[in-house]
């Protein structure tokens, strides 16, 4: 077994790139999601080690020296990113020739060939799940003999292997957070809406909603939601509350977590005897039956995809999700005690000032706890990418997601809407959510009733209007 690195590269500071994030870029609170991607094939090979850059506020000087202790490297890169972690490629290659570098993730997943064209310090790409075609590149068999695989050969060409089966039997997967625990500092990982440590992993992968937006499911995972066993899932939380006896909340970071909603229920039942608390993505449509036997055992949180308020563009995203059902869903967890973190994206097709308007308005009148509103993003091997650029909504010649500081740019724009206006409209949105004063009132009485939550919430009001500050000098 080749001795193997795996790194989450270091670029723009603060800058969360994808090896846990769903959007690559730069949030408006500091926060970092765990490198689950890439701890996941660490934790197939006994002699790796993971270094997340970003979180542990490595730079590449602070990498450099690895590059001589190592046979093989393997890169987790995103599109925002891909510069940067070509460059950082780059300097592993010139100060050990003789290291083997690969590039993993979404970017290189739906571009291999241009992925392997930007540099020739980058040997191969592991498309898709690459979980056991990184294994199998570490054991030392044939590029050529390896399902999943994109390389460069010795004249130079890039090849191209047949695609790696969807993994089906998802238990074969080792347990991360034997990974977290050999190599990661778990309080370096910070999420506004979670309790602080926190502890997150996955239980299945893929989703079964076709959102044209999303980028995983599009890429990596699929549409079918393939799953680890309840006891597989019980064992590990159990293992990392063992591991980790600090950490106050675990988070099921599935796509939709409530997709299987007996499996939901069976998971949450064992969950409830160990005790834990937890959280978990889901979408707006959960029975209250369900949301009741969730938050009867441990449940704290959901993440919410709302997108908009507007449901044409619901139609149009195909979010396969009702207005009415959204709220009837969010009025069932304000009554049950389950606190709820909305996430919005604005510029999304058929948005309009009008539907925008609707959005905030939405928002505010469902009220999450706390909210995340980003930019529509058009990630290259999503279905929004191509419609963007067939409807000449996207300028493919500055097509950047980023601005050059990390931080998210509105890319798309519309013959009624421009990318200023929608650009502007998410600080007008966050303002007009958080700036009112039941939200003021709510989020007061949070920080009276706990000297850490007041110490966070000071902190992260400190970023806030930095973040709305930066954006003002950049528009």
């Amino acid at each position: 077994m080749m001795k193997t690195l795996f790194l989450h590269p270091p670029s723009f500071d603060g800058f969360d790139g994808g090896a846990g994030s769903r959007y690559q870029a730069k949030r408006e609170i500091r926060s970092f999601w765990y490198p689950t991607w890439l701890a996941q094939p660490a934790a197939l090979i006994p002699s790796s080690k993971l270094v997340d850059a970003p979180p542990a506020r490595l730079k590449l000087e602070e990498i450099l020296p690895l590059a001589g202790d190592y046979e093989l490297a393997v890169l987790h890169t995103s599109t925002p990113s891909f510069a940067s972690d070509l460059r950082v490629a780059e300097a592993l290659k010139d100060a050990n020739p003789k290291l083997k570098i690969g590039f993993v993730g979404a970017k290189v997943a739906v571009e291999p060939e241009d992925s392997l064209s930007g540099s020739t310090a980058v040997d191969f790409a592991a498309r898709e799940e690459f979980d056991f075609t990184i294994k199998e590149v570490a054991e030392g068999r044939p590029l050529d003999a390896i399902d999943g695989l994109s390389y460069r050969l010795t004249g130079g060409a890039i090849a191209h292997n047949r695609d790696r089966a969807v993994l089906e039997e998802m238990d074969r997967l080792p347990f991360v957070t034997e990974v977290y625990k050999r190599d990661l500092q778990i309080e370096d990982y910070f999420i506004g809406y979670l309790k602080h440590p926190y502890v997150s992993l996955y239980t299945g992968r893929g989703c079964r909603s076709k959102c044209t937006f999303c980028l995983w499911p599009q890429t990596v995972g699929g549409h079918r939601y393939r799953v680890r066993s309840v006891g597989h899932v019980v064992d590990e939380i159990r293992l990392a509350k063992n591991y980790f006896p600090q950490v106050k909340e675990f988070f099921f970071d599935d796509d939709t977590f409530t997709d299987d909603r007996p499996r939901a229920e069976a998971i949450a039942r064992e969950l409830g005897k160990l005790g834990v608390t937890w959280s978990c993505n889901a979408k707006a449509n959960v029975p209250r039956a369900t949301l009741e036997v969730l938050r009867d055992n441990g449940l704290r949180l959901l993440l919410v995809g709302y997108e908009t308020g507007n449901q044409q563009i619901l139609n149009n995203i195909k979010k396969g999700m009702r207005i009415d059902i959204a709220r009837r869903f969010t009025k069932d967890c304000h009554e049950l005690g389950i606190t709820i973190h909305g996430t919005f994206i604005l510029g999304l097709p058929g948005e309009t000032r009008e539907t925008i308007e609707e959005t905030i308005q939405f928002a505010a009148d469902i009220n999450p706890h706390t909210i995340q509103v980003s930019l529509a993003a058009p990630y290259p091997g999503t279905y929004l990418h191509r419609q963007a650029v067939e409807n000449g909504w996207l300028d493919v010649s500055h097509a950047e997601l980023i601005d050059d500081r990390g931080v998210q740019i509105a890319p798309l724009h519309y013959p009624h809407l421009s990318h200023t206006e929608i650009f502007q409209s998410l600080e007008t949105f966050y303002k007009r959510f958080y700036f009112r004063r039941r939200k003021i009132a709510s989020l007061v009485a949070e920080m009276v009733k706990s000297p850490e939550m007041m110490r966070r919430r000071l902190r992260e009001g400190v970023e806030f209007f930095q973040f709305l500050r930066s954006r003002e000098m950049t528009s």
